[in-house]
């Protein structure tokens, strides 16, 4: 078993805890793990990435090669585009609609969406909306987690222990808002199927 994810949003999106969360759920499974972020201006909104490469045998690089990701998470619309070249064919894309427009030569959202709509293997959720839905626009990250979840080789108990290690530091309450979130965004994509 192995499976390569990347993560990719705008700074402040929550990028590197999903990436934390997946590492967290991944050792306490006894699985290898191998993580690379990049942070772009994430102060300013600038692009970051992670990759996550989880398997059952011990892992070489922690860099995803072109064309072998099973599954994108983007935080963001045009950044999952830009991570389509890493994805696999069968591969699976999933991405929030609500987009993050820090240029002036932001692609127009119907060809933003007409263009992810031509992958079979594509999932779009409004996770912003969702989330503030739920009262924090900020645990869209853990909608899109939860969304990803059923493409993911970790179980949903591992899953939620890392949520909860993760957030345990700021309240019970954070916590389980962002335990919520995952449960959402698992909601909403057994909704889609």
């Amino acid at each position: 078993m192995k499976t390569n994810i990347i993560i990719a949003g705008v700074g402040g999106q929550g990028i590197l805890t999903i990436a934390a969360v997946l590492d967290t759920a991944a050792l306490s499974e006894n699985l290898f793990v191998k993580q690379s972020e990049v942070h772009g201006m994430s102060q300013r909104g600038g692009a970051v990435e992670s990759h996550v490469r989880i398997s059952a045998t011990p892992i070489h690089s922690d860099l995803i090669p072109e064309g072998k990701a099973d599954l994108i998470i983007a935080v963001e619309p045009m950044e999952s585009l830009r991570h389509l070249p890493f994805l696999k064919k069968g591969g699976t894309l999933i991405t929030d609609t609500q987009t993050f427009e820090n240029t002036d030569h932001y692609p127009d959202k119907k060809a933003l969406y007409d263009t992810i709509e031509k992958f079979p293997h594509h999932l779009m959720l409004d996770a912003t909306a969702a989330a503030k839905a739920l009262g924090n626009s900020k645990v869209a990250n853990m909608i899109l987690l939860g969304a990803a979840s059923v493409h993911l080789p970790l179980t949903e108990k591992s899953l939620i222990q890392a949520i909860e290690t993760m957030f345990a530091s700021k309240s019970e309450k954070i916590a389980a808002l962002n335990i919520e979130a995952f449960y959402k965004g698992k909601e909403l994509a057994q909704q889609r199927v």
